[in-house]
């Protein structure tokens, strides 16, 4: 203790800067923290303002998805802006400005790759090209969904929308495919589906039976049986 007594005495002023710097950079971290918490209250109040508007006017106004995505652009590193960029974009779609729409939803898949949302803005961007009339893209876009994003909870309707453009390709058999899956895996979609290939097979009767389901697989009732 003396010989410690005895450094501190000769070099208070080292002793001194070094506790202050622990200080000084305790505050900092202390500050970080406050105002990242501050910033993520902010945007997240911003988001809710937008949100608000929209809800109180009965839906979009014009001033909506620019609403959006100025919180998206003011607080991207928030967890609201990503939120706010997809929400910006999908009121775009609504409006019918594919265009614009496409390009709110593709900024998404580059600024937040890692975003558990990222397969919404993917589904947005096959949307928009499917909406365009750009059936091949749409194509390749569903597809990539459909087998990068199995376990998401939009699949059904990807897949849905999928078939639907095999339809218009002339391409029945991986269209009923798809509307099978659909009919089996999703309550709102499947008497849709179901419709949909009863449809198939009076339009192409000559069609090849699919391979019957394993026995404990749901099955499917025909209509009339």
């Amino acid at each position: 203790m003396d010989r410690l007594w005895t450094w501190l005495d000769a070099n208070k002023k080292v002793a001194i800067y070094s506790v202050l710097g622990v200080i000084a950079i305790g505050i900092v971290i202390w500050s970080f923290v406050a105002q990242k918490e501050a910033k993520e209250a902010k945007a997240g109040s911003a988001l809710t303002a937008v949100a608000a508007s929209q809800l109180a006017g009965g839906g979009p106004r014009p001033d909506t998805a620019a609403g959006y995505l100025k919180v998206a652009n003011e607080y991207p590193d928030s967890a609201a802006g990503p939120r706010a960029l997809l929400l910006g974009a999908t009121t775009l779609f609504t409006e019918g400005k594919y265009d614009e729409a496409r390009a709110q939803f593709e900024k998404f898949t580059r600024q937040h790759r890692q975003s558990p949302l990222m397969g919404q803005a993917l589904l947005g961007v096959a949307a928009c090209l499917d909406a365009q009339g750009k059936t091949n893209e749409a194509v390749t876009a569903y597809n990539d969904i459909v087998t990068r994003h199995p376990n998401e909870p939009f699949i059904p309707q990807a897949k849905f929308s999928l078939a639907r453009l095999y339809e218009a390709q002339g391409k029945p058999d991986q269209a009923r495919r798809l509307y099978e899956e659909v009919e089996r895996s999703d309550q709102m979609l499947g008497p849709e589906a179901g419709m949909r290939i009863e449809e198939i097979k009076t339009k192409y009767p000559n069609l090849t039976p699919t391979v019957p389901l394993p026995t404990n697989a749901p099955m499917r009732i025909e209509k009339g049986k």
